[in-house]
This record gives C-alpha cells, sequence and structure tokens, in this order.
C-alpha cells in the first residue's frame, strides 16, 4: 500500500505543504548550531545565483557542489522543530520541489551524521507532500506551520519569537530575501495587515474538518 501523503508526481505549478521526522521520532536538531546549518541551506538553494549572500555561502564548503532552486521553488512558509520540519512551497518547474528537497534532506543528512558520528538515515523515509488545491487550504496550511511551535513558546515567550520559523517574518520582525510572505501575507487587509495576520495565525478558531488531511497525521509527531 502507498505510504499516505507521499507524492509521486509533482506538478508545475502546484502548492504543497511539505514535510519530514527523525526517523523512530528521534531528534533531527540537537543544538542551534544545527538548525542554523539547515536555515543556511534553505538560503542558499532559494537565492539567485550570483545573490553575494548565496555565493559566501557556498564558500563555505566549495568542494560541495551547487543547487541552485531559484526560480524553480518558491519557499512561503517553514518552521523546524527538534524531531521534524515543515515547509510550504510553491513548485514552479516540474523537477523543482524534487531537486531542491533531495539537496537539502542529503546534505543536511550528511552534516548531521558527521557531527554526531553517526550512521544511517536521519529521516523516517523518503519526504511527505500534500497538494493544498484552494486559497482556504493554502492559508490553513500556512497557519498551521506557524502554530507549530505553540506548546514551545507560549509558556515562556511569545510565538513570533520562536526562532526557527519564517512566522516572525510575516509580522515584520526580520526580512529574508528567500523568502516570500507576500502571496499570502499580503491577502490581509493593508490597514493593519500585520495585526490582521497576527489574529489569523494566534486566534482560536478551528480549523475546518474537512482539510485536516492537510496537516499530515503528525499530531503524533511528539
Amino acid at each position: 500500500m502507498p505510504r499516505k501523503n507521499v507524492i509521486k508526481e509533482l506538478w508545475g505549478g502546484g502548492y504543497y505543504h511539505v514535510y519530514n521526522r527523525g526517523v523512530a521520532k528521534q531528534l533531527i536538531f540537537k543544538k542551534k548550531a544545527d538548525y542554523k546549518v539547515f536555515l543556511r541551506y534553505l538560503k542558499e538553494y532559494l537565492l539567485p545565483k550570483e545573490h553575494p549572500d548565496r555565493m559566501e555561502l557556498q564558500g563555505l564548503n566549495p568542494r560541495r557542489r551547487s543547487t541552485i532552486c531559484y526560480g524553480e521553488v518558491k519557499l512561503y512558509a517553514f518552521c523546524l522543530m527538534p524531531n521534524h520540519f515543515h515547509l510550504q512551497v510553491k513548485n514552479i518547474t516540474q523537477d523543482g520541489l524534487a531537486k531542491f528537497m533531495r539537496a537539502l534532506c542529503t546534505n543536511y543528512s550528511m552534516y548531521f551524521n558527521h557531527e554526531y558520528e553517526r550512521v544511517g538515515p536521519l529521516f523516517q523515509s523518503s519526504y511527505k507532500a500534500v497538494e493544498t488545491t484552494n486559497d482556504g487550504q493554502l492559508l490553513s496550511v500556512n497557519r498551521y506551520i506557524h502554530r507549530n511551535p505553540i506548546p514551545l513558546t507560549t509558556r515562556v515567550k511569545p510565538l513570533y519569537l520562536y526562532e526557527y520559523s519564517s512566522y516572525p517574518a510575516y509580522l515584520g520582525h526580520w526580512k529574508m530575501d528567500w523568502l516570500d510572505t507576500e502571496e499570502i501575507g499580503g491577502r490581509f487587509s493593508k490597514i493593519n495587515s500585520r495585526s490582521g495576520y497576527k489574529q489569523f495565525v494566534e486566534g482560536s478558531e478551528e480549523i475546518p474538518a474537512a482539510w485536516e488531511n492537510l496537516y499530515l497525521g503528525m499530531d503524533d509527531e511528539g
């Protein structure tokens, strides 16, 4: 039986919720440096070829073959949790997302195994991808991803202070040239758009039951 949410064919122009977790639910991020390496790969792959920041990042490991996905994949949201990650992306070209995820998961796994002197797969399986087919689903997945750290944050600090999520960028606290916040954030009123988006993410409204299949079955990720 095919594994749930493993899409074999991705189409150009499609919007996807992409995620994966550590094998046997083990940690894939053990310290701050691990999160930063993963984010560094995201930035390197998504910036234009001649962007000075991308060239500087590639220079950190000049022997590694450069992967450039600019113009092939667009990133709308991300959240890195201790044992899993979420991405919201648009697959612009037919093979863009597959190329992007292959480079991201392979290079991060190589880094992690070297850093912690381990062997074998880091991730539970191939990444999962769920297509979103309308505006409501697109917004709802974005909200879901940004709410993921709530169990780790609300008791000690606001949600927007979680360091490994794109949520702060939507509220104007960070600027990332490799992240598109306009397509989704721009749907809110131009007057107080950030506060409107914040209310959308942090409000108590429940997600429609019909959209539950978009959220991966990762409620058991802990």
